[in-house]
C-alpha cells in the first residue's frame, strides 16, 4: 500500500498502523493548515483520564500552507507538555528507556511545526528499528494518483473504528499505566504504546 498522510504531533496508533504497514509513505507538504486536528495535537492517558496536548502556533494567515506554519513560544507549552508526559508515564515499563530521546523535543525550539513532527516521526521509527522511506509532496493534489489518501481520515472528530481496516486491530487491549483506574483507552499517541510495550509496539501494530 502507498499512502498520503498529513503531518501529526506524536501521531496516534491509527496513523502508525498505516506507517508500519505501507510500502510508500508520503507526507502532505502543501495543504492548508487545519485547526483542531492532529497536525498539532496528540492524546495521552493521564491520571485523570485522556488528555489532549496541543502545540500553539503563530497567527495563521488565510489558507496558510502547513509547511509554513510556525510554532509559538509565547507560553511555556514545552514545559507543560513534558510535565504531563512525565506524570503520565514515569511509572510505565519503558519510560526510562526512551525518556532522553523524547525529552529532546522539549528542550529545543523548532521553528516550523512540520520540522518538529517530521523529526518525531523519524525518531519513533529509529527507536522501533524500522526502516521506512518518508517523502513529501511537491504540490497539492485534491485527488492524488496511486496513493491511498488518508489526509482527512485520521481526525479527532472521526472515530477511528469507522476505518474498518484498523477497527479490530486497534481495539485489542494492551497494558496501560492506569489500567487499574480506567477501562482500556484505544488509539492514543504512539507514546502511550511505546512507553507501555517498548519494542512490542511493532508486533501490536503490524497486520494480523
Amino acid at each position: 500500500m502507498n499512502i498520503l498522510l498529513s503531518t501529526a504531533y506524536w501521531p496516534n496508533l491509527h496513523y502508525f498502523y498505516y506507517i508500519l504497514n505501507s510500502e510508500k509513505i508520503v507526507i502532505e507538504n502543501f495543504e492548508n493548515y487545519h485547526k483542531q486536528s492532529f497536525r498539532n495535537r496528540t492524546q495521552i492517558l493521564s491520571a485523570n483520564g485522556k488528555l489532549d496536548l496541543s502545540i500553539p502556533v503563530k497567527k495563521i494567515n488565510t489558507k496558510e500552507l502547513i509547511k509554513d506554519v510556525e510554532i509559538a513560544y509565547t507560553e511555556s507549552w514545552q514545559t507543560n507538555h513534558w510535565r504531563a508526559i512525565t506524570s503520565a508515564y514515569k511509572n510505565s515499563p519503558y519510560f526510562e528507556f526512551f525518556e532522553e530521546e523524547i525529552n529532546y523535543f522539549y528542550s529545543k525550539e523548532f521553528k516550523f511545526l512540520m520540522e518538529l513532527n517530521t523529526e518525531q516521526l523519524k525518531l519513533i521509527l529509529k527507536l522501533l528499528k524500522i526502516k521506512k522511506e518518508i517523502s513529501f509532496t511537491s504540490a497539492f493534489e485534491k485527488e492524488p494518483n496511486h496513493l491511498t489518501d488518508l489526509r482527512s481520515t485520521i481526525h479527532p472528530k472521526i472515530n477511528f473504528t469507522e476505518d474498518k481496516t484498523v477497527a479490530s486491530k486497534l481495539t485489542i487491549p494492551y497494558y496501560q499505566t492506569f489500567e487499574s483506574k480506567f477501562s482500556f483507552h484505544p488509539n492514543l499517541s504512539i507514546l502511550d504504546l511505546l512507553f507501555n510495550k517498548g519494542l512490542e509496539t511493532v508486533e501490536y501494530l503490524y497486520k494480523f
